[in-house]
């Protein structure tokens, strides 16, 4: 069985999933990071080298202020109680998206673990907060016309390649496989540039319960997909 590469998880029905059970909404979101946990292992059971999960997008701060604290809050809890066992796993942790914006206490958290996690061999988790697709194509566009005044670059040199080597997700091969729970049929503002030729998976489960089998179920669908990259 070939093992995608890169995934992209669309982490979606949490608060669906509390609301199912009579909990509050942060519930969902707590059994959610023990979802993120599971299959991050079984990522580096597989030999996945890139998992990307959509944490928290530009929109989410529309939320109730409750909610949104309560989730910065529960961010700090799983990075804390999680890097032992990245690094018992080896697992390296990444981050992309307005990290500048995110509360200090966050982004002192996620730096510190960055910087232990930075030569593990194993899987690379990249966390998407305060993430939006159309956001990092404009702070793509601003980098680059900032490259272009500073005579660094020519417009007619610009290509995809240049492009890509630009944005968040620089460092990264482009998602080979995207898994959506809760059955949505949308992208939601999630790697818009780098989903081009994804292989798309959607499942009815709600996020909480998504498994390490059932992350093989979608591994397993996406040897089925014949990719052809626009060719024959």
């Amino acid at each position: 069985m070939t093992v995608p590469k890169h995934i992209a998880i669309i982490m979606d029905g949490n608060g669906r999933w509390a609301k199912e059970r009579g909990l509050p909404r942060i519930k969902g979101h707590e059994q959610g990071a023990e979802s993120v946990r599971a299959v991050t292992e079984a990522c580096v059971e597989l030999g996945v080298e890139f998992l990307t999960v959509y944490a928290f997008s530009t929109e989410n701060w529309k939320r109730p202020e409750a909610e949104v604290s309560a989730l910065w809050m529960l961010l700090e809890h799983f990075i804390a109680q999680e890097t032992p066992t990245l690094m018992k796993n080896g697992v390296r942790l990444q981050a992309i998206g307005r990290i500048h914006e995110l509360p200090e206490s966050c982004q002192a958290a996620l730096r510190e673990t960055i910087q232990l996690t930075a030569n593990n061999p194993a899987t690379t988790l990249i966390l998407a907060l305060n993430y939006s697709g159309r956001t990092e194509i404009i702070d793509t566009v601003r980098a680059l016309c900032l490259e272009a005044a500073a005579g660094r670059i020519a417009a007619e040199s610009l290509t995809e390649e240049v492009f890509s080597q630009h944005l968040y997700t620089r460092d990264y091969p482009d998602p080979d496989l995207l898994i959506r729970t809760s059955g949505e049929l949308r992208l939601s503002n999630f790697l818009l540039w780098q989903l081009s030729y994804t292989e798309i998976y959607v499942t009815q489960k709600m996020w909480p319960d998504f498994s390490k089998e059932d992350l093989r179920e979608a591994i397993a669908e996406f040897n089925k997909r014949q990719r052809r990259f626009g060719g024959l």
